[in-house]
Parts: C-alpha cells; structure tokens; sequence
C-alpha cells in the first residue's frame, strides 16, 4: 500500500504526541459528550475516525477520563436501534452530542431542540431540514458536510476514465436518504456529456444489493456508483465480493471500500472532518452556540486506486490517473 500524502498517526502514541495544553479557563466540572456512530463497535474506519476525534480534543486540552467524559453509542446498521440510542443519549444530559451520517441527526433533533449537536459526514443539512442555512445554522446542530453534490460528477467522470467503454452505469443508493436523490440529480445532469446512461438502484437491504449488482453485471458495458449512507458501509464487504464475483468496476465515496478490495473511491477524508468537530466542541464547551457555527464543506479529498482489484478486473488505469491518486493499493 503506498500513500502519496502523509498521514496522521491516529491512535498509537498519541497521548505522548500532543502535550495537553490548557487553551482557556476551564471549570472543574467534568465535561459529557455523548457519541452516537451508526456502524458497529469493532468497525475499524470507525474507530479511527473516533481516535480522530479524541486527538482533536486532547490538541485543545479536553482528555477523556481527566475532564471529559464520552458515552458511546453504535447503531451497527440498525435504524430502530438508532433512535433507541438517540433517545438515551439525550437523556444523559450531556453537554453536546456528536454524531456521525444523515441517518442519526434526524433522530437526535426528534428527541432534543436543546442539547447541542455537532454532525459529521451529513450530505444538504440544509435541503435536509437539519439547519436553517449553512452560515446560520439557527438551531442546536451544526457540523461538517458530507460532500458537495456536485461531487457525484467526479464519480462518473472516473469511471468513463477507468472503463472508457462503459455505456450505462447504475448508481446504488438509499432511497429514504436526500443524498441519494441529489447525487443522481447531477449524475442525470452530467451522464450525457458523457455519452453514459445513468439509472437509479434503490436498496433497503442486503437483498436488494445482491439484486442491484446482479442486474447491473447483466448488462452489456455496465458499471456502478456507490452513494453515500449508512446502509452502503455496513454492507461495503458485501457491495465489494459482489462486484468482485461479477466483474463489475464500481466507483465508490469512501476510501474505506477500496481499502477492503474495491477498485476506486474519490470522496472527502472524514479523519479531517472528526478532528475539526472536536474544535467545535471545544467552541461549545466554552460558552457559543451551534446556531452561531457555520456549517463547512469538506477542504481534504483522497483519490484511492486499488491496482489489485483492477488487474483483476482486466482493466489498464491510465497513468494520468494513477498519478494523481492519493493512495495506491497494490
């Protein structure tokens, strides 16, 4: 595996990394943050995207266990027990919550419009009715973007550059989510420029991706997107043996499905995203409010090729595009 930028070590060593430094007056109270991450406890992405997140608070002087407390909760996949920890969380009475994808933010704001919420990973807060606009988020949640929908004309793009022949590509997506109807919104809009039909494959399950890929293998000159939800990275070893099975380039949002065998991934470094949550939370702790933080796009994009699973595939990246990839897995 190589990686063409540096990356930050995000668990080992940390406490002897970053000397804890007192950046403001602090109250002797212990601090509760309440954590709610919808993929499992033994998750790896997720854990590294906690230890992120605990690096960015020790970077301002907050240490779990001296004068912070965090209360974990993982959704592994499951809406209704999503909302069961939303409501626990919530009635530990903790001093902000932070939360991670756009299925979790909407249970959270069900149960509290009081307790401070800081989101990562969420795509169109806005178009979602989470905030009431980016710069004045108006409420009590805030956060980081997920990606901007015209992201998805990336995806698209990569794949014609990868599969020069493809003609229809199928982009998988979760219908309950707005991000799945945005994204094919600008796929519609940009497909043709591309001479690529796009159709939409609507799962719910783990059923209804076996189906998608099947249907999607089947035809001639075919390829796949993958959106973002929740729903996309609990199943991502499934989305990935079966596009592995039936020869299907798919170009995913998340490094995380190349990483576990998928072809190309081009989307935002979430690591990024925890570790500024955690300045927010600093911000919160120290008196301002989330109605008066604006809401910021990703800054940090990573280009993932998998060499392995393109050879396997049959298929030449170009050079151009291997270049200009931040990491390349062989």
């Amino acid at each position: 595996m190589i990686r063409r930028r540096e990356v930050i070590t995000l668990l080992g060593g940390a406490a002897v990394a970053w000397p804890v430094v007192a950046r403001a007056q602090r109250s002797d109270r212990m601090r509760r943050i309440g954590m709610l991450i919808p993929q499992a406890a033994d998750d790896p992405e997720s854990q590294a995207r906690v230890a992120a997140f605990a690096q960015g608070l020790q970077e301002a002087g907050w240490v779990s266990g001296r004068n912070v407390q965090i209360e974990y909760r993982w959704g592994a996949g499951d809406a209704d027990r999503v909302r069961q920890y939303a409501s626990e969380l919530v009635a530990l009475a903790p001093d902000v919550i932070v939360t991670s994808g756009g299925s979790t933010v909407p249970p959270l704001l069900q149960v509290t419009r009081t307790v401070p919420i800081v989101f990562v990973n969420v795509a169109d807060p806005v178009g979602g009715g989470l905030v009431d606009s980016l710069s004045r988020p108006g409420g009590n949640a805030t956060g980081f973007v997920q990606f901007e929908y015209s992201l998805a004309g990336k995806w698209l793009e990569l794949l014609k550059q990868i599969v020069p022949g493809i003609t229809r590509a199928a982009v998988l997506r979760d219908p309950a989510l707005i991000a799945g109807i945005g994204t094919f919104a600008v796929l519609q809009a940009v497909a043709p420029t591309l001479g690529v039909e796009v159709v939409p494959a609507n799962v719910r399950d783990g059923r209804d991706i076996e189906r998608a890929v099947e249907a999607s293998a089947r035809t001639p000159n075919g390829g796949m997107m993958v959106t973002g939800s929740a729903l996309a990275v609990f199943h991502r070893n499934l989305i990935v043996r079966l596009a592995a099975e039936h020869k299907l380039p798919v170009v995913y949002y998340r490094r995380l499905f190349v990483t576990g065998g998928g072809l190309i991934s081009y989307g935002p470094d979430l690591d990024d995203q925890f570790r500024k949550a955690a300045g927010y939370v600093d911000r919160i702790f120290k008196g301002e409010s989330p109605a008066d933080l604006p809401v910021q796009n990703p800054t940090k994009y990573e280009l993932v090729i998998n060499l392995k699973t393109a050879k396997t595939l049959g298929l030449v990246v170009p050079p151009p595009l291997l270049a200009r990839a931040d990491e390349v897995i062989e």
